[in-house]
């Protein structure tokens, strides 16, 4: 059995083979060669751009693959989307297809678009959303820097956004969502009928699910006193953490899991409470 798998290329290729290789996948990219390395024996790879992903995948050119919620909405394809995967180019949360017009537009709305140009990179996208709002525009593929076009190319743009800086950086303002999207792990509906198949696909899923959900977590292991216990734990954010009693004296060792970002705020209340050796440990995968 061999499972033929798509890596998308640009913008998502960095991070996608950053999460392959932390679930145990070693992903080898030469320059000029669409046909990466791997060390699993059963799987075999190819480069293809995030964009074309879905078409090759609804095709049976590749088995399954990896590319955004958007980019199968904008192929219209026929594909079965086995996982939801959060992570982006630079950050682990939902990306933004966004509706944006220059801060002294008279655009207010989505209405206000009716007879006007739109340039974007996701005309199929831009044109659903359109219809869904009862307007009527004319929609016009863009080749890339796409904020530059209006006004005098374009009365607004449909473009993809993590933080907004480009468009704030080009005197641009958002006045609605498009699409929020995030990456899909996607599958040929022939080659998921295949028993061998499908297993590989769960599994190489659990995995790389295993590694985003560790992300914004952290294990802390820390010593207490047992009489003080029931304070401590109304401090800790998790409901059921792991209380075992020390060899010796009336302490025990608390072992809980917590988002990285509250730690700042946990830590120092624990200490109040008495806590000591805290120590926190990195995680590398969680599986639910």
């Amino acid at each position: 059995m061999e499972l033929k798998l798509g890596i998308p290329k640009g913008s998502l290729q960095d991070a996608t083979i950053g999460i392959f290789k932390q679930a145990g996948f070693n992903i080898g990219v030469k320059s000029r060669n669409y046909y990466p390395s791997i060390d699993d024996k059963e799987i075999s790879c190819m480069l293809i751009r995030a964009q074309e992903m879905a078409r090759y995948v609804e095709g049976g050119q590749i088995d399954c693959g990896l590319t955004g919620l958007d980019w199968i909405k904008e192929n219209r394809a026929d594909v079965i989307e086995l996982s939801e995967l959060i992570y982006a180019k630079t950050s682990f949360k939902p990306i933004k297809w966004v509706l944006a017009v220059k801060e002294d537009s008279d655009i207010k709305s989505v209405k206000d678009l009716e007879g006007k140009t739109i340039a974007t990179e996701v005309v199929n996208l831009t044109t659903d959303y359109l219809r869904s709002h009862g307007v009527s525009a004319n929609v016009e593929f863009s080749w890339g820097t796409t904020e530059v076009k209006v006004p005098e190319l374009a009365d607004a743009i449909v473009e993809i956004t993590e933080t907004g800086s480009s468009l704030r950086a080009n005197n641009l303002k958002i006045i609605d969502t498009v699409l929020e999207t995030t990456t899909r792990f996607i599958a040929n509906k022939k080659a998921y009928e295949d028993p061998e198949k499908r297993r590989k696909m769960k599994n190489i899923i659990m995995m790389l699910q295993s590694v985003i959900n560790a992300i914004p977590k952290a294990c802390i292991m820390m010593n207490a006193p047992k009489d003080k216990l029931d304070e401590i734990l109304e401090v800790l954010p998790t409901k059921n953490p792991t209380v075992s009693h020390l060899a010796k004296g009336d302490w025990v060792d608390i072992i809980a899991v917590m988002d990285k970002h509250i730690l700042r705020e946990v830590l120092p209340n624990l200490k109040d409470k008495g806590v000591k050796s805290i120590v926190e440990l990195p995680i590398n995968k969680i599986i639910d």
